[in-house]
């Protein structure tokens, strides 16, 4: 360190010596000491850290040697800036090791740390032990030099947990077959987390991966996390979104990657009940496809990503479910859809349902039939394979996804 000391009236004073210059020399050094009381040495440690040379390459070094080493792309850690890697990488190890509270070494200012920890946790659903907030302590600067983190599971129940959760996502994977694409397993468990989790409010850990897949009952944010963590377990790309929805509430969501191309997934939103589909009768519901590896062109209707990172650019429809299962029609003709209407109730269907290109084709099917009559033949043919005179259906018109479900 370096500096210079100016004298406050800018007059040259005699330099005393003897008995005072002792004195004046004591109180120099009991003030010096006071000083690092002040700053409960917080100076020293880091001091200490930068020369025995604490850094990035000394917390990667740890997490290689003590076999923390993550096994998946840490989407988050690749697109913060360069100079919040120390700070990420010192997290995760102090989280991995069992740390819940203790001394921080990296220079970073309160802030800042908020952003690197949410990091850590948006890229490693399988720390399911911790909470989402934390405690942190600075310095006179401003700089943390201290972090106290919310914990959600005790230390001693952490093993067992951890199995429990490990045995729940491979019971899930097991039922995958062997040579399903990456689209089909990413929409096997997009379907199997639907069908297992029932969405609720003020559930137990919710923020966390055992809300979804231990108890069953979570929010979105134990949806999202689950599903990244079987993907995680399956060695496929999948990352943890956060941000609003139109109306403005907080809201987790993933993107994943299939063939070099990055797709928008919602589970949560997957759920017809939770979506309002069906007014919350789940006799008749059916998984809603809307945000199975879609595009932002149609997540962004509804959902506002935040902008702690870079996403990129979610353009490909290659697996839009509707296109890939011939539900989707560019415009509408009369002959395509009534043949479609007819085969679903021939096959003996409990619903079908009609993506459409544009507002102008959803409204012109609207019209033909639920105002023109375009029911009446399929209608017709349904009662009369089930010996029955009267016929009574249900249908439900998302205008955002110009689509239309038909429930017979």
């Amino acid at each position: 360190m370096s500096g210079k000391t100016i004298d406050f009236d800018g007059r040259k004073r005699k330099r005393k010596s003897g008995f005072w210059s002792v004195v004046r020399g004591f109180l120099g050094v009991a003030v010096f000491v006071c000083i690092l009381g002040m700053v409960n040495f917080d100076v020293i440690k880091r001091v200490h850290y930068a020369l025995t040379g604490g850094g990035l390459e000394s917390w990667e070094s740890a997490a290689l040697e003590e076999g923390f080493v993550s096994s998946v792309e840490e989407y988050y850690y690749d697109n913060l800036p360069e100079k919040y890697h120390e700070a990420y990488r010192e997290i995760y190890v102090h989280i991995m090791r069992g740390e819940d509270s203790g001394d921080f070494m990296a220079v970073i200012g309160g802030e800042e740390f908020w952003d690197v920890y949410y990091a850590v946790l948006a890229d490693h659903p399988e720390i399911f032990w911790i909470g989402t907030s934390a405690q942190i302590e600075t310095d006179f600067t401003g700089k943390v030099v201290g972090y106290d983190l919310e914990v959600t599971v005790p230390v001693e129940a952490r093993p067992s947990m951890r199995q429990n959760l490990e045995a729940a996502a491979d019971g899930c994977i097991a039922g995958i077959p062997s040579i399903a694409t990456d689209y089909e397993r990413i929409k096997y468990i997009y379907e199997y987390l639907i069908n297992t989790v029932e969405y609720q409010a003020g559930s137990a850990d919710s923020q966390n991966i055992q809300s979804a897949l231990l108890y069953h009952a979570s929010v979105c944010a134990g949806y999202a996390k689950a599903f990244q963590y079987i993907l995680h377990r399956m060695g496929l790309f999948c990352t943890y979104v956060t941000g609003t929805t139109k109306d403005g509430g907080d809201h987790g969501w993933n993107m994943v990657r299939i063939d070099g191309d990055y797709y928008y997934v919602d589970v949560t939103w997957g759920d017809p009940v939770f979506a309002g589909q069906i007014d919350g009768d789940s006799s008749e519901s059916v998984t809603n496809y809307n945000y199975l590896c879609c595009t932002e062109y149609d997540l962004f209707k509804t959902h506002v990503p935040g902008d702690l990172i870079t996403l990129p650019a979610c353009t490909s429809d290659k697996y839009d479910y509707y296109k890939l299962n011939g539900f989707y029609y560019e415009t509408f003709d009369y002959d395509t859809i009534r043949n479609a209407l007819m085969n679903s109730v021939r096959n003996r269907e409990s619903s079908t349902v009609m993506k459409f290109g544009s507002s102008e084709a959803l409204e012109t099917a609207r019209y033909e039939l639920f105002e023109n009559g375009m029911l009446d033949e399929p209608g017709q043919y349904l009662m009369e394979q089930n010996g029955v005179t009267t016929w009574n259906y249900r249908y439900h018109i998302d205008d955002e996804f110009c689509l239309i479900t038909i429930y017979w």
